[in-house]
């Protein structure tokens, strides 16, 4: 499967999920249609950040991530 550019997707969101007993808690990122397009854990950086149209963003990622309050599914803005 190609590799997806978000960069050219109108909207992205972003929620996090709480994890339950041994279970992490995840990140998700949903395109415009609310298609699932990344999972990752909280506490692991997102590997290939260029994939998903958010290189460079790493710090500001991590900042909205922390500051995230969980199940609130809303745009993503970096």
């Amino acid at each position: 499967m190609e590799a997806l550019d978000l960069l050219n997707l109108e909207e992205m969101y972003i929620i996090k999920v709480k994890g339950k007993a041994k279970i992490p808690d995840y990140i998700q990122i949903r395109d415009q249609n609310f298609v699932l397009v990344a999972y990752f854990r909280t506490d692991r950086p997102l590997k290939r950040m260029d994939k998903f149209g958010l290189e460079g963003k790493d710090e500001e990622l991590k900042s909205l991530i922390a500051e995230l309050p969980y199940g609130k599914l809303q745009k993503l803005e970096l």
